[in-house]
């Protein structure tokens, strides 16, 4: 990887280690607005509306912390992958599984398994990166809050 330039404070190779952190992060919020509007599309059943609804709201949240994400890549030198093949290759979770159109407890369940391992692999994000550049850390802790408060409702949905 070339750098265009290194932030203050951090070296080429501490860089280097958080961009391919946040690269990681950034495939996963891609795929993960993707995964919700899938779901949005396709649910059916008892409680469509609420369901149908709500998901679109955490489309915006996490394509804007995608955008966050990549800007922080950028600001650090680095170059965000944003391709439809990053997120394959970038893929370190378990892929969505649910095809089609299914009921709202089926989506529900399957989109809170989908947000435990984002929010588990954000957390290590966060702890690898306390280690590296605190910024980029604290960019990362701002968005598991958002996803925590996100899978809440789901999981309250289900209740």
């Amino acid at each position: 990887m070339t750098l265009a330039f290194v932030v203050p404070g951090l070296d080429e190779a501490t860089s280097e280690k958080a961009i391919a952190i946040l690269q990681n992060r950034l495939s996963q919020e891609q795929e993960a607005a993707l995964v919700l509007k899938h779901a949005h599309w396709n649910v059916t059943g008892p409680n469509f509306i609420a369901v149908h609804e709500m998901l679109d709201p955490e489309v915006e949240s996490v394509l804007a912390q995608a955008d966050e994400t990549a800007e922080r890549i950028a600001t650090l030198g680095g170059t965000p992958d944003g391709r439809a093949d990053a997120i394959t290759r970038n893929r370190t979770w378990k892929p969505f599984d649910v095809e089609g159109r299914a009921g709202t407890t089926a989506y529900l369940e399957a989109l809170i398994e989908y947000y435990d391992a984002f929010i588990a692999e954000d957390r290590r994000a966060v702890a690898e990166l306390d280690e590296l550049d605190f910024v980029s850390s604290n960019v990362i802790q701002d968005h598991v809050q958002q996803l925590e408060k996100f899978q809440w409702f789901m999981r309250s949905h289900l209740a």
